[in-house]
């Protein structure tokens, strides 16, 4: 098909979107996400045409559930290109996508929200717009609520906006190292902990995160709770905050030293774990080495 067919295509279906009958409608929207999916030039040529996108954002606020996610489908879509993240994540557009994000029409309008939020907030660039749009507490208390269809989802989108300073900030001070080690403690948690875990070694690059997650309640014994389980994801995760809580804090070490099967976990885990996960595992056992020589060496001192 020329190019100049499929621009009047895309035209065609974008007309027949805003069409009164809804099966028409339920049609060309269809047809929209099947040729957005997989061709970047489609997705090009469709954010192109006069008007598409502000009339599938009008399109996603419909009262029909299965109109508002095939816009949204769409939307997400454009969103995979690169060169579209910036003109997609305008004001209007995230005010709408944390309405969704609070109060769901369905469990797919939620996933496919967030979803758009996490591709948009991947451009550097459209990562404060989030923050300042209150997107970062919205996530928060959507992932501190009861387990929801979308909370893989919920958590990859603040995983990736965390990356920035402000709303990383933003989001220890909106609670998020009590509610994320809730849900890496939780017993039906396990496949949503690695990506919390993430999430916390990246609040704990800076100070605020950082004594957040120092502060919090047994978090030593949490993190090597976590050792013991299935999920490599969550043992890499684990591994990286006890460096990270080890480094900073002697007492961190010390309740450290007090678990008995610390060090059998720690050697299990650096012969059968993941490349990454040998190798934490294997800086942990030297850092419990270390500071075993440091206690030996110290007692040998009070006897001269």
């Amino acid at each position: 098909m020329s190019t100049v067919r499929l621009r009047e295509g895309i035209a065609e279906c974008l007309s027949e979107a805003r069409s009164n009958s809804h099966e028409v409608q339920l049609k060309a929207l269809q047809t929209l996400v099947s040729i957005t999916k997989v061709s970047p030039q489609n997705r090009t040529f469709l954010a192109q045409t006069d008007g598409a996108i502000p009339a599938l954002l009008s399109l996603s606020k419909s009262s029909s559930s299965i109109i508002q996610t095939l816009s949204l489908s769409i939307l997400f879509n454009l969103s995979l290109n690169p060169d579209l993240k910036q003109s997609l994540a305008d004001m209007e557009t995230i005010y709408h996508l944390n309405s969704i994000i609070l109060s769901p029409s369905s469990p797919e309008s939620s996933k496919l929200a967030s979803s758009l939020v996490c591709s948009l907030a991947m451009l550097d660039k459209n990562k404060a717009k989030f923050g300042v749009a209150g997107t970062i507490p919205l996530l928060v208390n959507a992932v501190s609520g009861p387990r929801c269809p979308a909370a893989h989802h919920l958590l990859s989108s603040l995983a990736e906006l965390v990356q920035f300073h402000g709303n990383s900030t933003v989001a220890v001070r909106t609670g998020a190292v009590p509610v994320l080690i809730q849900v890496v403690t939780s017993t039906d948690g396990e496949d949503l902990a690695g990506t919390s875990l993430t999430i916390l070694g990246l609040l704990a690059r800076f100070d605020e995160g950082f004594n957040a997650l120092k502060k919090t309640d047994q978090v030593v014994n949490s993190m090597v709770d976590v050792l013991k389980g299935r999920c490599m994801l969550s043992k890499e995760g684990a591994a990286e905050i006890l460096l990270r809580l080890f480094d900073e804090s002697e007492g961190c070490l010390r309740d450290a030293l007090k678990i008995p099967e610390f060090l059998t976990v720690l050697a299990d885990i650096s012969v059968r774990g993941s490349a990454k996960a040998r190798e934490k595992a294997g800086q942990l056992l030297k850092k419990m080495m270390e500071s075993n020589l440091d206690s030996y060496s110290d007692e040998n001192h009070m006897f001269f």
